[in-house]
Protein backbone atom coordinates (compact mmCIF):
# COMPACT_ATOMS: atom_id res chain seq x y z
CA UNK A 1 0.00 0.00 0.00
CA UNK A 2 1.02 3.25 -1.19
CA UNK A 3 0.54 6.48 1.36
CA UNK A 4 0.36 9.85 -0.40
CA UNK A 5 1.03 13.21 1.36
CA UNK A 6 -1.48 15.17 1.29
CA UNK A 7 -0.33 18.74 2.84
CA UNK A 8 -3.32 20.17 5.68
CA UNK A 9 -2.99 23.83 4.56
CA UNK A 10 -5.79 26.14 5.20
CA UNK A 11 -8.25 26.77 2.60
CA UNK A 12 -7.61 30.31 3.32
CA UNK A 13 -4.28 30.38 3.58
CA UNK A 14 -3.60 28.86 0.04
CA UNK A 15 -6.31 31.31 -1.06
CA UNK A 16 -4.91 34.58 -0.09
CA UNK A 17 -1.07 33.23 -1.04
CA UNK A 18 -2.60 32.78 -4.71
CA UNK A 19 -4.51 35.72 -4.94
CA UNK A 20 -1.68 38.06 -4.13
CA UNK A 21 0.63 36.01 -6.74
CA UNK A 22 -2.10 36.85 -9.20
CA UNK A 23 -2.78 40.20 -8.32
CA UNK A 24 0.66 41.83 -7.30
CA UNK A 25 1.53 43.80 -9.84
CA UNK A 26 5.04 43.71 -9.14
CA UNK A 27 5.32 40.03 -9.69
CA UNK A 28 9.36 40.70 -9.23
CA UNK A 29 9.29 41.61 -5.82
CA UNK A 30 6.77 39.01 -4.74
CA UNK A 31 10.00 37.47 -2.68
CA UNK A 32 9.29 34.39 -0.02
CA UNK A 33 9.96 37.09 2.60
CA UNK A 34 7.94 40.01 1.05
CA UNK A 35 4.89 37.16 0.65
CA UNK A 36 5.27 36.22 3.74
CA UNK A 37 4.78 39.30 5.75
CA UNK A 38 2.11 40.58 3.25
CA UNK A 39 -0.02 36.94 4.64
CA UNK A 40 0.73 38.52 8.17
CA UNK A 41 -0.46 42.13 7.31
CA UNK A 42 -3.43 40.42 5.80
CA UNK A 43 -3.69 38.81 9.09
CA UNK A 44 -3.07 41.32 11.11
CA UNK A 45 -5.77 43.67 9.01
CA UNK A 46 -8.75 40.77 9.20
CA UNK A 47 -7.77 41.00 13.60
CA UNK A 48 -8.20 44.61 13.76
CA UNK A 49 -11.60 44.87 10.71
CA UNK A 50 -13.08 41.51 11.43
CA UNK A 51 -12.21 40.04 14.95
CA UNK A 52 -10.38 37.45 13.59
CA UNK A 53 -7.17 36.07 11.46
CA UNK A 54 -8.10 35.06 8.24
CA UNK A 55 -5.36 31.95 8.43
CA UNK A 56 -4.89 30.07 11.58
CA UNK A 57 -0.95 30.62 11.07
CA UNK A 58 0.69 31.46 14.79
CA UNK A 59 2.56 34.08 13.94
CA UNK A 60 6.30 34.24 15.48
CA UNK A 61 8.45 37.25 15.77
CA UNK A 62 11.69 36.91 15.26
CA UNK A 63 14.76 38.57 14.47
CA UNK A 64 13.53 39.54 10.63
CA UNK A 65 9.57 40.21 11.91
CA UNK A 66 6.40 38.49 11.59
CA UNK A 67 7.75 34.82 10.08
CA UNK A 68 6.52 30.89 9.70
CA UNK A 69 7.90 28.12 7.41
CA UNK A 70 4.37 27.50 6.80
CA UNK A 71 3.99 29.84 4.07
CA UNK A 72 7.35 28.36 2.19
CA UNK A 73 6.43 24.69 3.31
CA UNK A 74 2.96 25.12 1.49
CA UNK A 75 4.38 26.48 -2.05
CA UNK A 76 7.23 23.82 -1.84
CA UNK A 77 4.60 20.88 -1.26
CA UNK A 78 1.36 22.34 -3.52
CA UNK A 79 1.72 21.97 -6.89
CA UNK A 80 -0.38 25.50 -7.74
CA UNK A 81 2.87 27.49 -7.08
CA UNK A 82 6.57 27.73 -8.12
CA UNK A 83 9.72 28.85 -6.26
CA UNK A 84 12.09 30.70 -8.70
CA UNK A 85 15.66 31.01 -7.18
CA UNK A 86 17.24 34.35 -8.77
CA UNK A 87 19.16 36.82 -7.07
CA UNK A 88 18.39 40.14 -5.15
CA UNK A 89 19.85 43.56 -6.30
CA UNK A 90 22.89 42.92 -4.07
CA UNK A 91 23.87 39.30 -6.14
CA UNK A 92 22.31 37.11 -2.90
CA UNK A 93 20.19 34.34 -3.50
CA UNK A 94 16.32 35.02 -3.33
CA UNK A 95 13.36 32.83 -4.08
CA UNK A 96 10.42 33.92 -5.61
CA UNK A 97 6.75 33.02 -5.34
CA UNK A 98 4.62 31.91 -8.64
CA UNK A 99 1.23 30.78 -9.01
CA UNK A 100 1.52 28.54 -12.01
CA UNK A 101 -2.08 27.68 -12.38
CA UNK A 102 -3.45 31.28 -13.61
CA UNK A 103 -6.95 29.07 -13.69
CA UNK A 104 -6.95 28.08 -9.96
CA UNK A 105 -10.25 29.34 -8.54
CA UNK A 106 -9.65 31.87 -5.45
CA UNK A 107 -12.35 31.34 -3.47
CA UNK A 108 -12.39 34.31 -0.99
CA UNK A 109 -14.96 36.60 0.80
CA UNK A 110 -15.21 39.68 -0.27
CA UNK A 111 -14.70 40.87 3.33
CA UNK A 112 -10.62 39.39 2.70
CA UNK A 113 -10.18 40.51 -1.08
CA UNK A 114 -11.02 43.84 0.62
CA UNK A 115 -8.21 43.68 2.74
CA UNK A 116 -5.67 41.11 0.23
CA UNK A 117 -6.67 44.31 -2.06
CA UNK A 118 -5.56 47.05 0.56
CA UNK A 119 -2.49 45.39 1.62
CA UNK A 120 -1.74 45.11 -2.36
CA UNK A 121 -2.59 48.68 -2.67
CA UNK A 122 -0.74 49.69 0.32
CA UNK A 123 2.43 47.84 -0.16
CA UNK A 124 2.78 47.77 -4.50
CA UNK A 125 4.87 50.78 -4.49
CA UNK A 126 7.38 50.07 -1.14
CA UNK A 127 11.01 49.78 -2.00
CA UNK A 128 12.35 46.36 0.27
CA UNK A 129 13.23 48.86 2.75
CA UNK A 130 10.48 50.81 2.97
CA UNK A 131 8.26 47.71 3.36
CA UNK A 132 10.24 46.25 6.08
CA UNK A 133 10.19 49.34 7.84
CA UNK A 134 6.34 49.61 7.21
CA UNK A 135 6.49 45.74 8.96
CA UNK A 136 8.41 47.04 11.68
CA UNK A 137 5.83 50.10 12.76
CA UNK A 138 2.74 47.68 13.06
CA UNK A 139 1.41 47.64 16.41
CA UNK A 140 1.90 43.79 17.00
CA UNK A 141 5.42 44.27 16.35
CA UNK A 142 6.52 47.39 18.12
CA UNK A 143 4.77 46.24 21.04
CA UNK A 144 5.88 42.82 21.06
CA UNK A 145 9.45 41.03 22.55
CA UNK A 146 11.35 39.48 19.77
CA UNK A 147 11.27 35.64 20.15
CA UNK A 148 7.79 35.32 20.86
CA UNK A 149 4.43 34.65 19.85
CA UNK A 150 2.57 37.09 18.02
CA UNK A 151 -1.42 36.86 19.35
CA UNK A 152 -3.17 39.47 16.66
CA UNK A 153 -6.52 39.28 17.98
CA UNK A 154 -5.05 40.31 21.28
CA UNK A 155 -2.81 42.90 19.88
CA UNK A 156 -5.86 44.35 17.68
CA UNK A 157 -8.35 44.24 20.58
CA UNK A 158 -5.60 46.42 22.26
CA UNK A 159 -4.89 48.85 19.66
CA UNK A 160 -8.11 49.28 19.35
CA UNK A 161 -8.42 50.46 22.79
CA UNK A 162 -4.97 53.01 22.41
CA UNK A 163 -7.31 54.51 19.40
CA UNK A 164 -10.10 55.13 21.22
CA UNK A 165 -8.14 56.73 23.82
CA UNK A 166 -6.65 58.84 21.67
CA UNK A 167 -9.88 60.02 20.41
CA UNK A 168 -10.73 61.23 23.86
CA UNK A 169 -7.93 62.77 24.60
Amino acid sequence: MVTIHVPQYNDNLINIVAYILKNYPNKKDLSKARVTKMVYLVDWRAAFDLGSKATDIQWYFDNYGPFVYTINDMVEEMSIFEKIRTNNFYGNDKTIYKLVDQDYIINLSDELIKIIDTVIEKTKNMSWTNFINFIYSTYPIVTSNRYTHLNLVEKAQQYKIELEKEAIN
